[in-house]
């Protein structure tokens, strides 16, 4: 199964090439569903260099004062040990850049293109992929850094402008906020902590990281703020010792420079005990493993609202329409091939040419047995249940022989509960037909690209298979009334005559029988049952593959295909009308549709398999 990270990831670019056209309202919903971690913090407070640590890469622009202009959408994808490292941005598709420098300037380059030249800052995103075999999956957004006065060449409105924007992406119920602060000034004034603790006051969504622990004062250190000492949150504070500016200018690499983070942290006498928690490489795995388990907390909303996005996306391309054909005949045909089609995949997975028929024999040889053994027996041949129904059924004059009538009851009793089983699996192999038409469907080709006959096969498909499971229960569970109401013959000409069990007319009709002849009855109806179970485990699947299995196989669409011959032209061309004014829309559509299908797909199996 595809990494979390990386599904979600897929999901944010599909999300974001639509929305840069404009074509889906229920997109920025859609956005804001999917978790991501937001990097807030002060004008140098080290925010970019904490990035480049955990990327290991020098790619992001340096300078004084406002650097981070714009909101930069940092996705990292660990790829196979040994291949080359690139970087792709989004406004240029298809072109990878390996050379990191490059990246830089194209970072720099993008921002001025937006704002230009100026200080001025833009909510418009950078969207940015860095592919590594030395990355963790995860996704970062570097928000420009929080300031409180404006520099020369800004607006007054800066200040509060910053702020907006930082606002707009942490107050979102689905953002971690990576609270960036630097350990050589007081928490106390810290920009991140207290834009953080306005918006997530009970810290479940904030990570805090400590910068700079190296340059605190002779005599201080930072182990108050690292163990929560000084500000708590929910979870452990990180400290991470970043490259000097003099490093940066001799050009030492992140391999060395992490090498030189984890020496730092465990030769240090008043860290060493929090070592094994501090440093980039910690803090980038903490970062991935913590997204997918909020992501993981979120699929339900995120399957529901992809789910939505795109019904949206196929009731826009059911309304743009599409044809084949022109004629009436021409149009009934196409319909009718492409139905077969689909007819033919489902007959596939039913016969193993595809996969998923195997679990309907699944239900018959694990589920059903099983559901059986589960039956409580014990509970209907209880003792006092026992003595209960033989002296009921005797009435007011006792029995002569064997208590026919309180065998009769006391099988029909027990017999009766089969009908739970039998249910279940009538009921379990319309699932794993209605799951096959799902897959068929999906499977078929020609139907991705005509949403309305989709719909109409799906519903014709899903109709048929509703009749079909009714007409399976109703034989299934005669199967179990049949044996309720005739019982075996030899079964009652084997049973010990019982004729000194009359009893004794002066005693009680409740003290009649003795515990030994009680267990003798329980003993000899408990076979019996566990002979109708065994009859019927294997008349059971008979009965439904009968009603189900080759009901479907045989004519799983012939109702559709009745009607189809019923409809008015009009209705026939409604499911593949074209209209050539929006055939370039329809083009584009279909291509950002395949993706969020996909990702609805992957989302589906990852919700499945929970």
């Amino acid at each position: 199964m595809e990494n979390l990270i990386s599904l979600v990831n897929k999901i944010q670019r599909a999300c974001t090439a639509l929305g840069d056209h404009g074509e889906a309202s229920a997109l920025p919903t859609l956005w804001d569903s999917l978790p991501a971690i937001a990097v807030v913090g002060g004008q140098s407070s080290g925010k970019s260099s904490v990035l480049e640590s955990v990327v290991g890469k020098d790619f992001l622009p340096r300078g004084s004062g406002i650097v981070t202009r714009r909101p930069l959408v940092l996705q990292l994808h660990k790829i196979d040990e040994g291949s080359r490292e690139y970087a792709e941005f989004l406004h240029l598709p298809r072109k990878r850049f390996t050379d990191f420098a490059a990246v830089r300037k194209e970072i720099q380059d993008e921002t001025d293109r937006e704002t230009g030249r100026s200080k001025q800052i833009s909510t418009v995103p950078i969207h940015l992929s860095i592919y590594s075999p030395n990355v963790v999956n995860l996704t970062l957004i570097d928000l420009p850094g929080l300031t409180k006065v404006a520099v020369e060449g800004q607006p007054e409105s800066i200040v509060h402008d910053i702020e907006n924007m930082v606002r707009s992406y942490i107050e979102k119920p689905n953002c971690i906020i990576l609270a960036i602060s630097p350990a050589n000034q007081d928490l106390a004034t810290s920009d991140a902590i207290k834009i953080s603790c306005e918006v997530d006051p009970t810290g479940e969504r904030t990570l805090g990281v400590l910068t700079k622990i190296d340059l605190m004062d002779k005599g201080t250190d930072a182990v108050d703020m690292l163990e929560g000492k000084s500000y708590r949150l929910k979870f452990p504070w990180v400290g991470v010792v970043n490259r000097s500016q003099a490093d940066i200018n001799k050009n030492v690499d992140m391999i060395a420079a992490r090498r030189r983070e984890r020496e730092y942290f465990a030769s240090t006498p008043e860290y060493k005990h929090l070592a094994h928690r501090m440093g980039s490489e910690h803090l980038a795995k903490m970062l991935s493993k913590h997204l997918e388990t909020v992501i993981k907390s979120k699929i339900p909303g995120i399957q529901s609202l992809i789910n939505k996005t795109v019904a949206d996306l196929e009731a826009e391309q059911s309304r743009l329409g599409k044809s084949i054909a022109t004629d009436d005949g021409g149009k009934l045909y196409a319909i009718m091939e492409i139905s077969r089609s689909f007819d033919q995949i489902f007959k596939e997975h039913l016969d193993g040419v595809r996969s998923g028929g195997d679990k309907i024999y699944n239900v018959f040889d694990n589920q059903l047995p099983a559901a059986l053994k589960r039956l409580q027996f014990d509970k209907q041949l209880a003792m006092e249940n026992i003595k209960k129904l033989i002296t009921e059924a005797d009435g007011y004059q006792p029995h002569l022989i064997a208590p026919e009538q309180g065998y009769r009851r006391l099988i029909e009793s027990s017999v009766v509960t089969i009908r739970g089983p039998a249910e279940a699996a009538v009921d379990a192999v319309h699932a794993i037909l209605k799951d096959l038409v799902h897959k068929a469907i999906s499977e078929t080709v020609e139907l991705r690209q005509y949403p309305s006959l989709r719909v109409e096969v799906g519903n014709a498909a899903s109709d048929s298979l509703e009749r079909m499971r009714a007409e399976s229960k109703k034989a299934t569970l005669q199967l179990v009334d049949m044996e309720c109401s005739y019982l075996t013959v030899d079964f009652f000409r084997k049973l010990p005559q019982d004729v000194e069990k009359g009893g004794n007319p002066t005693h009680s009709i409740f003290d009649r029988y003795n515990d030994s002849y009680l267990r003798r009855i329980g003993t000899t109806v408990l076979s019996y049952v566990n002979m109708v179970c065994a009859s019927l485990r294997n008349s059971i699947p008979k009965s439904i593959v009968y009603c189900q299995v080759r009901e479907a196989k045989r004519s799983l669409l012939d109702h559709f295909f009745t009607d189809l011959g019923k409809l008015e032209p009009k209705r026939v061309s409604s499911l593949l009308n074209e209209d050539p004014a929006v055939m370039e829309r329809r083009r584009a559509l279909a291509k950002r549709l395949e993706l969020y299908r996909s990702a609805q797909a992957e989302i589906d199996a990852v919700a499945w398999s929970k």
